[in-house]
Parts: C-alpha cells; structure tokens; sequence
C-alpha cells in the first residue's frame, strides 16, 4: 500500500516578518486562508510569473494531502499604474489588455498542471470594497485627504519597511523603484501610500466620497484579501520585490482598518529569477515567456525545472535547468510506471517517503524532496517504490508523469 503521507505531517514556513521558520497555523476553524499577489495582466506570463504561482501550488497541494483544508485567493491587478501605462502605450484599451493576457495566464498555467485559486478576484471588480476600507482608515485617523487624493498615514512610521528588512536610509529610493511618487501633491511624508486619486482622462473611473477616481495599488490586496480570507489569513505569497513597499503597505493598512494583528501569520516571498545574470523585467527585454518554453519542452519538464528549485532562493534561468530537468522526469515516469514486486512496502520506500516529507516539512524543500523521489526512482521495482514515487510526484510536486498509470 502506498505511504503517501506517514503519520501526521507538520508543516513549517519561513516567516518574513519574524525571520524564522514555523509551523503553519490556521487562523480559526475554517479553512487555511491563502493569498497571493497575482499579475498585473500587461504582458505575457514569464517564468518569474510561474515561479512564484507553481512554488504556492506545490504548498497547497502539501498541505491538502497533509489533511488540511485551505481556502486559495490569487488577485488580478488589473487597474495599476503599470498597468494603464502599458495600455496607453500599446494604443489597447486597458481592460481588453487585461482580459487578453489574463486569458493567456490561465492557459500557460493550466499547462503547467497548476491548480487555479478557489477564487480569483479582479481588482476592477472589487472598488466598492475598498472604498468600504479607506473610509474607515479615514474614521480611524490613520489616513488623510489631499484634494482629490486619500494617502496612508504611516510613511514616517518607523515600522513602515521591517517586513521588506529595507533600511531606513533606503526606503524612499526603493518605493521609487516600485511605484511610490513622493511629490503627489498634498503628501504630508513622500512615503505615504496612496489609496485613492483622481483618474486621468483615459482611465477607469469610479465614483467615491473623495470623487470620481481609482484605487491605489496596496489598498486593494488589503480589501480583496479581507473579502474572501478575513481580517487575518495563514499565508500571503508573492515575490520578494514585493515585500517593501506593497506588503509593508498591506500589513499597516489591514491591521489599521480591523485592529487585528497580525494580518498575516506567515508572509512568503519567492526568489528573484535571473537571466542572463540580470533580474528578469520587460523593460530590459531578457523576459523568457512560458509559451515559448511550452513549444519547445513538455510541460512536466517546464513544471520540474522551476519547483525543483528552492522557493526563496533566486533562480538563475537557463537551458540547463531544462536539460536536467528533461532527465530528471523521464527516470521518474518510467519508474512510476513499472510494475511493482507483490508484498508489503518495503523498508527502504517507507524510508524514501519519510525523507521526502521530511523536506517538505522543512520550509518546502523541493531540491532534497525531488532527491527522495530520485532514490525512489532507483528502488523500482521493490514493493510499493512505483506507486510511491508516483503518488508523491503527481499529487504533490504536481506532475503527470507522462506513461505512467
């Protein structure tokens, strides 16, 4: 009989806010509340994209096949500054861009055998919820009005940059970097987050108590969040150049609005993915796009490649990783696939599914987890070696295993 699962699995996370690892919690009796930062719908899904969303779906497949229940929220950005800027300069109306590439996200994902979210809110969808929230930061006093614009009140706080660890001496330039425009007019510190501001004359609209406008990025996370997961939710995914200032920017306004802390009991941030030796971005041009990856390998392989990497460790993207991984799926499929000795599982496969979930229990150590699965690989055909290996590689790892049962 397969072990998927010996015993009771713990699992632990690393935490961003407290440095350390730990076990995930739940926040109640409900469902394991998830929440991750989803695209902002202007190009194509790059390999930083699947990055992040494939190391967020191996730990809710973990943590299902553990026994627990979980409640997945992934976001659609799709009224962002970048996001108008791209569609004013690709002459494309801002929501036809959005549903294009949006639509194009869901396939190369689902190719990619990914389990899409329980709930996959569009920020453009989700207005009335945050102006639900910024009247309230307003009530609170932890916001204030500037003309047309509502700013957070906490850009001189401190506390505002200790989950993204950014210095103090260094959090004006990095906010730069992602989004933040100090001279808005009316901010009382360049460092205050914008809630809501007035729409150019090309831009979506809605009306509000501070007049017609849009959200500003960070208060939307906080109310799409709130909407589906509560005041306080197990997880928050996303990048790690998403720490400071957006996650920062959630963390205060959430726990502002509802008084509850802390908002989020682990935070996890993904690596940075390099190519070329430079962070991927579109604006230097060296994005490598999933589609293109998708013509030219399996997708098992394309999967491999990526969560076989440590998830908060920076990936640097090359053909090699596809080699190896190549190799790496096919010993598992044939493997998966061989007919088994008859018997009870033996000592050695017990031992391999102890040590693969051993290192999943370890912060999501998918590199020593595939290891396991290679000495499992090498244990065919002992009793229950191929259904092991293949239970754990498809139900967990989340591949197909092409020719396999």
């Amino acid at each position: 009989m397969t072990q998927v699962s010996p015993g009771r699995v713990t699992l632990r996370l690393y935490d961003s806010r407290r440095g350390g690892v730990f076990p995930i919690e739940g926040t109640g009796s409900g469902p394991l509340g998830v929440y991750a930062c989803g695209i902002t719908p202007y190009a194509a899904t790059h390999v930083g994209h699947a990055f992040t969303y494939l190391a967020v779906d191996v730990l809710i497949r973990a943590l299902r096949v553990t026994g627990r229940a979980v409640r997945y929220v992934q976001n659609l950005t799709d009224v962002d500054d970048d996001m108008l800027r791209h569609a004013r300069e690709e002459g494309e109306g801002w929501q036809e861009l959005a549903d294009r590439n949006a639509e194009r996200f869901m396939a190369d994902m689902t190719a990619l055998n990914w389990s899409p979210p329980d709930v996959y809110p569009a920020a453009s969808a989700h207005v009335r919820q945050v102006v639900a929230m910024v009247a309230t930061l307003l009530r609170r006093g932890e916001a204030y009005r500037a003309g047309g614009h509502v700013y957070a009140a906490f850009g001189a706080d401190p506390t505002f940059g200790d989950l993204g660890r950014v210095p103090v001496d260094e959090r004006l330039a990095i906010a730069g970097d992602r989004g933040n425009d100090p001279d808005l007019p009316g901010k009382r510190h360049p460092l205050d987050p914008v809630l809501w501001q007035p729409s150019a004359p090309d831009e979506p609209s809605w009306p509000s108590p501070w007049g017609p406008g849009r959200p500003g990025w960070h208060i939307e996370c906080s109310a799409m969040s709130m909407a589906y997961l509560g005041p306080k939710i197990a997880i928050h995914a996303g990048g790690a150049d998403l720490a400071f200032p957006h996650h920062d920017a959630e963390r205060m306004q959430s726990e502002a609005a509802t008084g509850q802390r802390p908002f989020v009991g682990h935070w996890m941030h993904t690596g940075m993915v390099e190519y070329t030796g430079t962070k991927m971005s579109k604006s230097l041009g060296n994005l490598v796009f999933v589609g293109d990856l998708l013509a030219q390998w399996p997708a098992d392989v394309v999967r491999l490649a990526l969560v076989s990497h440590h998830y908060r460790s920076t990936l640097a993207w090359s053909d090699a990783l596809l080699i190896d991984a190549a190799a790496r799926a096919s010993r598992w499929s044939v493997a998966a696939a061989q007919a088994e000795k008859v018997g009870d599982v033996a000592p050695a496969v017990a031992a391999g599914s102890e040590c693969f979930w051993a290192a999943m229990a370890d912060d999501l150590d998918t590199p020593a987890a595939a290891v396991a699965l290679d000495d499992l690989a090498a244990l065919t055909p002992a009793p229950g070696a191929s259904s092991t290996l293949r239970e754990l590689a498809t139900r967990v790892v989340g591949l197909r295993l092409a020719g396999a049962p």
